[in-house]
């Protein structure tokens, strides 16, 4: 499918108002997130969630809020049901602000009926449901990273250049280069060569910039695109007239040389949540005195829905650099680096160290006992461990992913362990007794 649009008139070398065009916001779904699985067994990615109260998927929306974009699509493929449940239920705009979060899921046309093939694939299939002019610009963004930033800057900085697309990129560590996308940037920060995900030490070296170049004995560091991208109507429409399914592998390289192709430095924190390890190591850095993200700031807040719960209460516990969501409810047990997300419940005597638990979207009936019941039983031991949503861990269990083989999965796929962190499933029963793993 493709969406004619007219050609746009941004000249070069001038200096446009940034008011005076529409910006579409573009946040991918990713596909079926099977490096996060799985908390991906039962959701999309962008449905996971994330730091006790919020999901992935509240980064980017509210990244575009905050740099007062209000024109936001969300294309996603696979278990989207509880992902259209949080959008709807967070993101309702006052009708005369023309602002919407608008989730576009694959579907079958005239043109065609199979997945999204990639992230390119997926913007071009859904051109005409963007309702675009030839002056419009188009902010292409990531659902699986943690970051704050201001679009808006990097918009102005694309408009000021007279760029027709312009990359976020960010200065990392040669030892983290091979798994991102990097660039080398020439003359007014001009990307002149592009290299997805490189493993050649040669090529890495090459891609590294003179004043990037360590001393002091530290680390040399290369330029890693963000996969935020800024795009111009006229510039999206020519990158995809070809069959190229993915921006990252395909339409970014393609273009250097070709078009007006920039890079905007971003040097603060940010982190793709992309896999098991990286979930929960971003989850427990919340829990640090001074986070590398931190979700307490006012004027830029992470936005979410409302829920109408009561404060969290604990009772005589130890809890040490634990974050606990409100209407949680904690016995007499130690919690020492845990996220705890909204209505967790923790009985008598329990032990828990550096643990993620989602919590539960219910409270159970007191007049229909259910054995176990939601959260973690009395006397329970969990260690580097991430509870998923509404699950029973019963009386005297034990859990831990020490001493267990790497992708070990129990018979009733209750429990995995994956990138050494053991991983109790959504709704999953763990029965009282229940011993896993090494002390």
């Amino acid at each position: 499918m493709r969406a004619r649009i007219n050609s746009c008139p941004i000249m070069k070398n001038s200096k446009p108002d940034p008011k005076s065009f529409d910006v579409h916001c573009v946040i991918m779904g990713g596909g079926r997130g099977t490096r996060l699985y799985p908390l991906t067994k039962l959701r999309c990615k962008p449905a996971v969630p994330l730091g006790g109260k919020y999901r992935l998927v509240d980064i980017p929306i509210s990244n575009c809020i905050n740099s007062g974009y209000n024109r936001i699509y969300l294309l996603s493929q696979f278990n989207t049901e509880s992902l259209h449940r949080h959008v709807s239920d967070a993101y309702r705009f006052d009708r005369f602000g023309r602002g919407y979060v608008e989730i576009l899921s694959a579907e079958q046309t005239e043109h065609g009926d199979d997945w999204y093939q990639g992230t390119a694939d997926a913007v071009r299939r859904n051109m005409i449901h963007f309702h675009a002019n030839s002056e419009d610009i188009f902010v292409i963004l990531s659902g699986d990273q943690l970051y704050r930033m201001d679009f808006s800057k990097m918009v102005e900085e694309h408009l000021a250049r007279g760029a027709d697309v312009t990359v976020a990129a960010k200065p990392v560590p040669v030892s983290e280069a091979s798994g991102l996308g990097l660039l080398r940037v020439g003359e007014g920060a001009g990307i002149v060569d592009f290299v997805e995900k490189p493993t050649d030490p040669e090529v890495i070296s090459r891609l590294v910039p003179p004043e990037l170049q360590a001393s002091n004995g530290e680390e040399d560091r290369c330029l890693a695109s963000m996969g935020i991208y800024v795009f111009n109507a006229k510039a999206m429409e020519d990158a995809l007239q070809g069959d190229a399914t993915d921006f990252g592998k395909e339409i970014i390289p393609s273009l250097v040389g070709k078009k007006d192709i920039r890079c905007h430095i971003f040097d603060d924190y940010w982190e793709d949540i992309g896999t098991v390890k990286a979930f929960f190591d971003a989850n427990l850095q919340l829990t640090n005195e001074d986070p590398a993200f931190d979700f307490y700031e006012g004027e830029r807040p992470i936005y979410n829905r409302t829920d109408f719960l009561p404060t969290a209460k604990l009772g005589k516990c130890s809890v040490t650099r634990t974050n606990i969501a409100a209407g949680s409810k904690i016995g007499e047990s130690a919690l020492n680096r845990c996220v705890l997300g909204e209505r967790s419940i923790v009985g008598q005597g329990c032990k828990l160290e550096s643990v993620v638990m989602m919590g539960s979207d219910h409270y159970d009936d007191p007049s229909k006992p259910v054995v176990p019941g939601l959260g973690v039983g009395n006397r329970a031991v969990v260690q580097d461990a991430i509870i998923d949503k509404n699950a029973r861990i019963g009386e005297d269990v034990f859990l831990s992913p020490k001493g267990v083989m790497e992708g070990w999965v129990d018979e009733g796929e209750n429990v995995y362990v994956r990138d050494g962190i053991l991983i109790v499933t959504k709704n999953a029963v763990v029965e009282s007794g229940t011993k896993i793993g090494n002390p």
